[in-house]
């Protein structure tokens, strides 16, 4: 369940990295659409991350070569 949680998280960060491209050809300079994506990225990332650090202290994720 835990890497679900991971792996969907991921593919929203990949969704949003995306958006953020596609607003920034379509929009240009006067959306702020493309600010919100990536915000909302940076966001994604940092919580991934936090995910990642709590599963490994938790024991519910383990590196390869323990």
């Amino acid at each position: 369940m835990f890497k679900t949680l991971i792996a969907i998280n991921f593919i929203l960060i990949l969704v949003s990295l995306i958006s953020g491209i596609f607003f920034l050809a379509k929009d240009g300079d006067q959306s702020t659409r493309v600010v919100v994506s990536l915000t909302l990225r940076v966001i994604l990332s940092f919580s991934l991350v936090i995910m990642l650090i709590a599963g490994w202290y938790f024991g519910e994720i383990t590196p390869h070569g323990l």
